[in-house]
């Protein structure tokens, strides 16, 4: 999990750069709706990915979700980290002990 780690430091480097030197501190400076748009993009090219079925384009595209998930992550102040926390917490719950614990 380190590269997940290495990748948020950068992240937050991204959020002091010019927008004109980095794609993520562009999408920093557009805002959320940028940020959620890209993810929104990256979720559609994942399902399409997994609907052609060719294993190297799932995994291309899970990537730049995920990349892009980091962002918003950073863009929040938070990490994934806390991800991993969550994660780790619903170790070992069924999903539908998770799903009931919720207080949606």
């Amino acid at each position: 999990m380190d590269v997940l780690k290495e990748l948020a430091d950068v992240l937050e480097q991204r959020k002091n750069q010019d927008p004109d030197s980095s794609y993520v501190a562009r999408l920093y400076a557009k805002g959320l709706d940028a940020i959620l748009k890209k993810i929104g993009e990256e979720a559609t090219e994942t399902v399409m990915a997994a609907k052609d079925g060719v294993p190297e384009k799932i995994v291309y595209e899970v990537a730049d979700l995920w990349f892009h998930s980091l962002v918003l992550l950073a863009h929040q102040g938070l990490g994934p980290d806390q991800v991993l926390a969550e994660l780790q917490r619903r170790f070992g719950l069924s999903g539908l002990e998770e799903k009931a614990s919720r207080r949606d």
